[in-house]
């Protein structure tokens, strides 16, 4: 028997005889999360976190104090009763943790493998607050995670009511779309998603890399859908194909969910943004996502360029998979250049890490002035400005202030935007009557209703950037809400 073990049967029955104290908790060390070799990972798009051992993640849940005012279940945007399905674990009832996180989460296996619980979840838990420190709350994606994988053979299809006779489309394929058709459907109702990419999922495909959330999964659930009967439509963009009011009023669906997201990349306007080997991060994790440009001529269709030094503006998650995915793709040098310190990165805690250890170099308060090429329009270098940070602007974080003559260049080949995106247009060109903010999202109440009656909408172009969780939970409401409007226009 490991270590390991010894350690968990010996508090596994301190915990049967009810001696297992708080302070004994605390001193349970947080389980670390096996993954591959940095220098190995550089080279292959396999998964870089690899999941807790049984082991591993009984002693992780062991560390959970079960509050009776549990502070964490506030930080989940479901509220799914966390130290519940902890509880499940730790007792070895991995079934049981399974079935109480699906009663509130369609997607664990992916939820707990890209959401930002540190921010979330785990910002409330009261260990993480004993120590002062999120990283040493108890690990409660990695525990969610854990659950879903042990159960990812054993999944139920889930049944739908008696046929309504009632029409729902669902417009976009992402996590709050897969939520919205899965609740749709099972009451009974016809479901049809439309995806304007060729292959569904979403964000989830095109944007969020194989090493950090394996495709596999994603198809799973989406293959989950179409047995439940969800018919899925790919290269069907709404507002161009057919409008939502054709929808409507031609296609006889009763209801719309729009779950599109806000996919129009945002630029700086500097010079030189035009120049070839300059990509938005939607543009180029896209064609490495989706479309397997990584592969280079081994049966992708979509190419992309061999960058030997690449330059990364931007300091969250996006621009974080677009660098590590540079790496991947064989670049001897990766800069990601930020404008303020790496406190106040948005990005994850662990993305910033895992960049770190395959090498992606970072150049903390620089931004960039222009973008310089040369004769034949192709990127050969970036000029940068340094900068220091002064007072806090209006998101909290210290403004960083330029500090006069302090350029110099990065000699680089490929530049990558990575600086958040907007809502697309088009709805709102070909949409009368839907109400839109001043930022182009779309506005709801709190059912996820809009301006328009039966259509709803919910996730990026409706909170402008969300994360894969909330667009989930909106996905449920705006569900349980069309529900409830296709129930009364039966009656």
């Amino acid at each position: 028997m490991s270590e390991l073990s010894k350690k968990l049967q010996e508090l596994l029955e301190k915990q049967r005889n009810g001696q297992l104290k708080a302070k004994e908790r605390f001193e349970i060390p947080p389980q670390e999360m096996p993954q591959q070799d940095s220098v190995v990972r550089r080279s292959n798009m396999n998964e870089v976190a690899l999941g807790y051992t049984e082991e591993q993640a009984r002693l992780e849940a062991l560390r959970c104090l079960q509050c009776p005012t549990a502070p964490c279940v506030e930080g989940c945007p479901v509220r799914i009763p966390i130290p519940a399905f902890i509880a499940q674990i730790a007792a070895g009832n991995y079934a049981g943790a399974l079935e109480i996180i699906k009663e509130y989460s369609l997607l664990p296996a992916v939820c707990g493998r890209v959401c930002p619980q540190e921010v979330q979840c785990q910002e409330k838990c009261t260990v993480g607050l004993k120590f002062k420190d999120v990283m040493k709350s108890v690990s409660i994606g990695r525990l969610e995670r854990f659950a879903a994988d042990w159960g990812a053979e054993k999944a139920q299809t889930p049944r739908a009511a008696a046929p309504t006779g009632q029409k729902v489309a669902i417009i976009g394929s992402g996590p709050g779309g897969i939520v919205a058709a899965s609740d749709t459907r099972r009451a009974g109702h016809s479901v049809t998603i439309f995806e304007a990419f060729h292959k569904p999922g979403g964000v989830m495909v095109y944007g969020i890399p194989e090493f950090r959330l394996p495709k596999a999964i994603v198809h799973k659930e989406i293959e989950t859908l179409r047995k439940m009967g969800v018919e899925i439509v790919c290269n069907f963009i709404v507002g161009r194909t057919r409008t939502i009011e054709q929808l409507m009023k031609e296609d006889g669906f009763d209801a719309v969910y729009i779950g599109v997201g806000a996919g129009l990349p945002k630029f700086m306007g500097i010079e030189g943004e035009q120049l070839v080997g300059v990509y938005s991060a939607n543009e180029y994790l896209t064609r490495a996502n989706l479309m397997k440009a990584y592969q280079f001529g081994r049966g992708a269709d979509t190419p992309i360029a061999r960058s030997r030094r690449v330059a990364v503006f931007g300091g969250g998650n996006v621009a974080m998979d677009a660098a590590r995915m540079a790496v991947r793709l064989g670049a001897e040098k990766v800069y990601l250049v930020y404008r303020r310190s790496e406190k106040e990165m948005p990005a994850r805690v662990e993305e910033v890490h895992h960049a770190k250890e395959e090498g992606v170099e970072f150049c903390l308060l620089q931004n960039p002035k222009r973008i310089l090429g040369n004769e034949q329009g192709q990127v050969v270098g970036v000029e940068c400005l340094r900068y220091e940070l002064g007072e806090p602007d209006e998101s909290g974080r210290r403004r960083p202030v330029p500090i006069a003559g302090s350029e110099f260049v990065l000699d680089v080949d490929t530049v990558i935007v990575a600086i958040g995106n907007g809502a697309n247009p088009l709805l709102q060109q070909t949409t009368p009557g839907l109400k839109f903010n001043k930022w182009g999202n779309i506005e709801v109440d709190e059912n996820c209703r809009t301006s328009l009656e039966g259509v709803y909408a919910g996730g990026d172009i409706v909170l402008g950037a969300a994360t894969v969780i909330l667009a989930m939970g909106q996905g449920r409401i705006a569900a349980a809400a069309i529900n409830e409007y296709l129930a009364g226009k039966r009656r």
